[in-house]
């Protein structure tokens, strides 16, 4: 459904920030890219949803293909009518507008259906939107922004959404709340879902098929059994040691010479 093959990605003609990145997103999937901070994983999601050009970001070697078309040099409307939304790392609800405004401004790519009929689906999802709906999306919570964003995304009538960081700044319940909706939209929408998330946890709970980044690479990827088998994960992701006792930042700070699939 949606592949990139062995992607470069440079800012400002000088800064290569993806490295021959290749991964495959199956129709119906959730698949969890898992990286540390400037792995490259934000960038990744850019690429495929045509946002790198406002930050001088181009795809400068490789293919993005999606359904057999690729995608690499269309513009981001013109993706977003192809069914691909991305729901941006800090949420990016506008404020000034109410959650239903909201709502329907992300069905304004769209052609057909009902509006009345997928607001209702958005707020059986999220039913505090329904409660807020004539709020101003800028006086919600982190929480209740988050949901937004994805309620934003799924007026759209996606194939595929793209999540960029959704537990960032939520208390731990909400994320789990999240992360709950997330799995669902899953299951009863068929929405295929490309997850971009720093909670290893979480991320491998909710995905089928997950890949592991650092410096613009991918270094590992499988299913989420074996990832959370595999004894670096369990190290470097999860905070625990080969017998499952959580270890201590002091224990693991001098990780990125250690790891084995790097050395």
């Amino acid at each position: 459904m949606l592949e990139l093959n062995n992607i470069e990605v440079m800012y400002n003609d000088v800064i290569l920030v993806l490295k021959g990145l290749s991964l495959q997103v199956q129709e119906g999937q959730t698949v969890a890219l898992l990286g540390s901070n400037g792995a490259g994983k934000s960038t990744t999601l850019k690429s495929i949803s045509g946002l790198l050009k406002p930050e001088n970001g181009e795809v400068t070697d490789g293919e993005i293909v999606f359904d057999g078309q690729p995608i690499a040099k269309r513009d981001a409307a013109e993706i977003v009518r192809m069914g691909i939304f991305q729901v941006m790392e800090g949420r990016r609800v506008f404020e000034h507008l109410t959650v239903e405004e909201n709502l329907r401004a992300g069905a304004y790519t769209r052609r057909g259906g009902s509006l009345a009929a997928d607001i209702d689906l958005v707020y059986s999802y999220f039913p505090r939107l329904k409660e807020r709906r004539t709020q101003a999306a800028g006086f919600l919570s982190g929480g209740e922004q988050q949901m937004l964003a994805i309620g934003r995304a799924l007026m759209a009538h996606p194939r595929v959404i793209m999540l960029d960081e959704p537990s960032l700044g939520l208390a731990p319940l909400l994320v789990e709340e999240i992360f709950r909706i997330i799995k669902r939209i899953n299951q009863e929408q068929k929405t295929t879902i490309l997850l971009v998330e720093q909670n290893a946890r979480l991320a491998l709970d909710a995905a089928d098929h997950a890949y592991i980044m650092e410096n613009g690479r991918i270094v590992l990827d499988g299913s989420p059994m074996e990832l959370k088998n595999n004894a670096d994960v369990r190290e470097f992701y999860l905070g625990l040691n080969e017998v499952g006792v959580r270890k201590s930042y002091r224990d693991v700070k001098h990780y990125k010479r250690r790891k084995r699939w790097l050395s």
